[in-house]
């Protein structure tokens, strides 16, 4: 016969925990936080921690500490994150490389299943970029052109696996062409071959490709954004412009530890979400080449695995490898 008086005892346990985790939210944060950041020192990965650490330490009252683990494509910065304690002094700066590189590779961990999503801070798209001397002048001729070519049509990126990579695949799809894609060293490096006329085109970052763009050193022909990007209204997208179901976005966000107490959750996502909307952090923000965002955690959850379906679908059609 099963023992009546566990009920109670187990509703007892339950709102102790309960109790306990709002405890440890409203004592939070009591010690350092350690904000743990996929990338090397510099670039925008890096660049957008810092904005965060620096406005958190003030916001908080306590130190918020980058810890740069630029390495693997940000795997091992994911794996000292599932294998923290889910206080609250851990986060991660996750990115879009988070969720393609479980169609690239095999991976000890479910990117989005073994994290505690907080929010999603930022998205940026890509600029679909053509050497000054390429006859499209916008998109649909450009979509004539590559799906005529005579020769050998490429495409260059930042490198295999990379978002530039992976967007060049999704238009060989979607486009019906046979693009090859030649992986450079860094965003830099591949924006100066085609400077240089050493392949066709490129779907490159904003940051770099747009000022290159306005100085007449390289043609933007769309963005890979849902809408035009503000500042760059003349710019129109793909989607808009023959490829209605062509929409690439890169993303950042924070995660946190599995099984985070969800006191600790609404608390961070309200710390985090109130400095993404102050008006100097959105300005950063924009000189990145981002969109604020600031989602809850169930829409950014959501937004991962969605994400992961679409590039393992591209990347299972392509062939596409990582490095």
């Amino acid at each position: 016969m099963r023992n009546s008086n566990r009920l109670p005892e187990t509703c007892l346990l339950l709102c102790l925990a309960a109790f306990a985790a709002s405890a440890m939210a409203a004592d939070w944060p009591a010690r350092p936080i350690r904000f743990v950041t996929p990338a090397a020192p510099g670039g925008t990965t890096d660049g957008l921690s810092r904005i965060f650490s620096a406005r958190l330490t003030e916001t908080l009252g306590t130190q918020v500490i980058v810890d740069n683990r630029g390495s693997a494509s940000g795997v091992l910065a994911a794996e000292i994150v599932k294998a923290a304690a889910p206080d609250g002094y851990t986060l991660f700066m996750a990115y879009h490389q988070h969720t393609v590189n479980a169609a690239l590779m095999k991976l000890p961990y479910h990117p989005v299943n073994d994290f505690t999503p907080i929010t999603q801070l930022t998205e940026a798209g890509l600029a679909l970029v053509v050497h000054p001397s390429s006859p499209a002048k916008n998109f649909k001729e450009f979509l004539e052109w590559t799906r005529n070519y005579k020769g050998a049509l490429n495409f260059g990126s930042a490198g295999l696996g990379s978002g530039g990579h992976l967007a060049g695949e999704l238009y060989n799809i979607q486009a019906g062409v046979k693009a090859i894609h030649i992986p450079y060293k860094g965003a830099g490096p591949s924006l100066i071959a085609l400077m240089g006329g050493e392949y066709q085109f490129n779907f490159a970052g904003l940051v770099g490709a747009l000022p290159l763009a306005r100085a007449g050193k390289i043609r933007a022909i769309a963005v890979t954004t849902e809408k035009r990007i503000s500042g760059y209204e003349d710019i129109p997208t793909v989607k808009e412009s023959g490829l209605p179901n062509f929409v690439v976005v890169g993303w950042y966000g924070v995660l946190t530890p599995p099984k985070m107490p969800k006191p600790l959750v609404t608390r961070l996502h309200a710390e985090l979400v109130k400095v993404l909307n102050e008006p100097a952090t959105n300005k950063r923000i924009v000189n990145l080449g981002g969109t604020p965002v600031g989602s809850d955690p169930e829409s950014f959850r959501k937004f991962m695995l969605a994400d992961m379906d679409k590039w393992a679908d591209v990347v299972k059609k392509s062939g596409a490898k990582a490095e």
